[in-house]
């Protein structure tokens, strides 16, 4: 079972003023769960887990767009630290998947395919695991590939009764279900560029909805 932060059901969170948040989105949001500086240190963690499971072994590893971009460059530098500076690296090359969770058999036409069969690991990245269903199509199309090993990391995994069961290998945090924005997790596009991850609240829902 992979480790994690429990973010629980009753977290109170922090309140905005404690925090800086941009100016046009203070209203937007009833709180911050959790802060830039908490995200930063179990990414650093779980880069160390990676690089210590991998084995030396060359993985591509695969940004799941949109909402996996920031988490996946900021997991990348702690990876690339990581590999400067101790005995034990990996060789890494990158790759980039676009998915609609909400569209999972058009799943194959977002995926650029130029690395997905040219390395023996591959670690797909991604923001946040809700249903799992969106993960398990991918996954699906990546064992065509017959990989020596596929390892998925997750920033965040919600709690949810819409959930398959399943697990990324590596998470960071497990998080209630709610709706969270922030770290480049969006709605309609807008939140990507909050540092923090925080609860939308209901306002903005009608406010930016298309």
């Amino acid at each position: 079972m992979a480790s994690y932060l429990e973010i629980p059901d009753d977290e109170e969170g922090h309140d905005l003023d404690l925090f800086c948040v941009p100016r046009h989105y203070e209203s937007d949001l009833d709180k911050v769960i959790i802060p830039h500086g908490l995200i930063m240190d179990r990414t650093e963690r779980l880069a160390r887990d990676i690089i210590r499971d991998m084995g030396g072994h060359h993985i591509v590893a695969l940004c799941v767009l949109k909402g996996g971009y920031k988490f996946f460059a900021d997991l990348l530098d702690y990876i690339k630290v990581l590999n400067h500076n101790s005995d034990k690296s990996v060789p890494l090359t990158v790759d980039f998947i676009r998915v609609k969770s909400y569209c999972v058999s058009c799943l194959t036409h977002y995926i650029s395919r130029s690395h997905l069969c040219t390395a023996v690991g591959k670690i797909p990245i991604k923001d946040i695991v809700e249903t799992g269903r969106t993960m398990q199509t991918l996954l699906s199309l990546l064992s065509e590939c017959s990989p020596k090993m596929v390892k998925v990391v997750s920033l965040l995994v919600k709690r949810t009764p819409r959930s398959s069961g399943y697990r990324p290998d590596y998470i960071g945090f497990e998080v209630p279900d709610a709706f969270l924005v922030g770290y480049a997790l969006d709605y309609n596009e807008y939140f990507r560029d909050l540092s923090h991850i925080c609860i939308l609240n209901d306002q903005a829902k009608e406010k930016y909805k298309v």
